[in-house]
């Protein structure tokens, strides 16, 4: 049981590591809130839920191991290489792939102009929830732009 548990502790540090030093990972977590955050305005079945959740998983795991793909690649050599540059662009390309597909299914998810009025009408009649949504965009800026910093290169 201590071996798994120090197996998890291994993973949330990674994470932790690659949250502070990616910008693209932490776009992808902003990203994610505020899609669950709105989610519930739409009306979405469990069905869209669950490939929802899904695919910003997958966004999030594509993007931890792009960003092992480059830390391993620059631990072996900061010259330049061909073959480095082609795996950490393929594996770039890999993240990018997947995030258009996850924002093709969020459209076909919440462009619907009925649920985009209907979500419009709520944040007039809650003003202040429209407030603090507008108002989260600046903590939330500043978090993809400069996050936590914790340099472990």
């Amino acid at each position: 049981m201590k071996r798994q548990l120090k197996s998890f502790a291994c993973a949330f540090r990674g994470i932790w590591d690659a949250i502070c030093d990616e910008a693209h990972l932490r776009f992808h977590l902003v990203a994610a809130f505020y899609v669950l955050l709105l989610a519930p305005l739409f009306g979405l079945s469990r069905t869209q839920y669950a490939v929802l959740i899904l695919l910003i998983g997958a966004v999030l795991a594509a993007e931890l191991v792009n960003t092992a793909i480059e830390d391993v690649s620059d631990a072996l050599t900061r010259q330049q290489n061909a073959y480095i540059r082609l795996a950490k662009d393929i594996a770039a390309g890999a993240v990018l792939i997947l995030a258009i597909a996850a924002v093709a299914v969020a459209v076909l998810f919440f462009a619907r102009w009925e649920a985009i009025l209907g979500v419009l009408r709520f944040f007039m009649n809650h003003i202040v929830l429209a407030v603090l949504l507008v108002l989260s965009a600046v903590p939330a800026v500043w978090f993809v732009w400069h996050g936590p910093r914790k340099r472990r290169k």
